[in-house]
């Protein structure tokens, strides 16, 4: 037996009680608006993945403009709570999905090990020349060729990274067309002959997402990314990618494994 007051199921759409607002209590309009959906967060009633009405639906139930509506909303996506998706809507954040780094570092499957669907979007390909870090990431000699290839991934749709990866050439040529087609790194270092790789060393560290990562992460201005970058060797220990990773501060925990399955 239901009781008009549970929260919707995960992924569903807010339906709020029609009750406008009552003014005159010495609180912006816009602030109330925030801390009302706050409120429904908090307690679960708004629950993660939850979408939220329309901007024009939300004005009508709580008796005030877009302008008003659309600041109380900003103001929670700049905190972490909501997160808009440009033709979707607006929807309540995940909880932080828990994501191991060690050894054998899969994005694929640490995202289908948290029971969500992995995706990805290719982004691009060039050859440029190393850059000191790279050279030394990857033992080859400064501005020597490297394929660098840009992405983000997705959990569940859900933009949850993007990045750059670098590779020597004329070793990783093939790499570009097969990570293409199947958008994962393991069947595209395949493709050049890896048939076995690991993760020799992590950096993990933190700062505010730029422009173009704020824009691929789907995150407001001044968000927080938390930054991995990680060297790869095949089975003899020859260094064969640099990943420049930018991660969701919101929606991604990393956990720092020593499994050699992670």
């Amino acid at each position: 037996m239901t009781t008009g007051n549970e929260a919707p199921a995960f992924g569903g759409i807010f339906e709020p009680p029609a009750s406008p607002l009552v003014r005159g209590e010495g609180v912006a309009a816009w602030r109330r608006i925030a801390d009302e959906i706050e409120a429904d967060i908090a307690t679960q009633r708004l629950a993660p993945g939850t979408q939220l009405p329309t901007e024009a639906q939300l004005s009508a139930r709580f008796g005030v403009n877009r302008h008003t509506v659309r600041r109380a909303l900003a103001a929670l996506a700049e905190r972490g709570l909501l997160r808009a998706n440009q033709g979707r809507g607006t929807f309540v954040e995940n909880r932080p999905l828990s994501y191991p780094i060690g050894p054998r570092t899969r994005f694929s499957e640490n995202i289908l090990r948290e029971h969500l669907e992995p995706g990805g979007e290719f982004l691009g390909a060039e050859e440029i020349p190393a850059t000191p870090l790279v050279a030394r990431a990857l033992s080859v000699v400064a501005a020597s060729p490297v394929l660098a290839v840009r992405s983000r991934r997705f959990a569940d749709a859900t933009p949850v990274s993007c990045g750059v990866m670098y590779m020597p050439l004329p070793r990783f040529a093939a790499f570009v067309d097969t990570y293409r087609s199947h958008l994962a790194v393991t069947p595209a270092l395949a493709a050049c002959g890896v048939a076995d790789y690991r993760r020799l060393e992590t950096r993990i560290s933190a700062r505010t997402a730029t422009g173009e990562e704020a824009a691929h992460l789907n995150l407001a201005p001044g968000r927080l990314v938390i930054t991995a970058t990680g060297v790869d060797v095949c089975v003899d220990g020859v260094p064969i990618l640099l990943a420049q990773t930018a991660f969701a501060a919101d929606r991604v925990e990393l956990v720092v494994s020593s499994d050699d399955q992670c």
